[in-house]
């Protein structure tokens, strides 16, 4: 009996059964996270991308003086519309333009502000459109959410409540002159 036991464990430990399905079952996870890492980064890139290329287009057109009254809402439709693949971009997006002095050139020190998702509540910023020959300083943060907030890449991001992480873009225009 005892030597019929240890016959069969022998006869299990030298079959060559299922080892192609033990490796895949301990590299698959490894590599589905690689993956869904790569996807990530390359989504983040992509939506940074078309969020600066937006506010650019955005940006030329207000300099251009081709808005005949700018507002924030207006500024917000013309950069979604131009960020495609932004999602729920009219409602996570603050715009914030600041006139820098030419004189002391400062800056502002805080953080670009962004919407708070957890609390639904849009940031105050100022929006002021500049006169003849300001520099004027343009900052916009959009939330866009995670696809995987807990795997890969995400738990590396800096992510608000609801796993979105803030994409943030900065320009500068003088004003042209009329």
């Amino acid at each position: 009996m005892i030597w019929a036991i240890g016959k069969r464990l022998r006869a299990f430990r030298n079959s060559q059964n299922g080892t192609a399905s033990l490796e895949f079952a301990l590299s698959a996870p490894i590599i589905l996270l690689v993956f869904a890492s790569a996807f990530e980064s390359g989504l983040l890139m992509l939506r940074s991308i078309m969020l600066d290329q937006a506010v650019d287009r955005t940006v030329r057109e207000l300099r251009l003086g081709h808005y005949l009254a700018p507002t924030a809402e207006l500024l917000k439709t013309e950069i979604c519309s131009r960020g495609v693949i932004l999602l729920d971009c009219q409602k996570n997006i603050s715009i914030e333009m600041t006139r820098i002095s030419t004189t002391t050139w400062s800056f502002p020190t805080a953080d670009a502000a962004c919407v708070d998702r957890e609390e639904d509540v849009n940031p105050v910023t100022a929006l002021q459109i500049g006169q003849q020959n300001d520099v004027m300083l343009v900052r916009i943060c959009v939330i866009q959410d995670a696809i995987l907030p807990a795997y890969g890449l995400a738990p590396y991001l800096e992510l608000d409540g609801k796993g979105g992480y803030a994409l943030i873009s900065n320009t500068a225009y003088v004003t042209e002159p009329s």
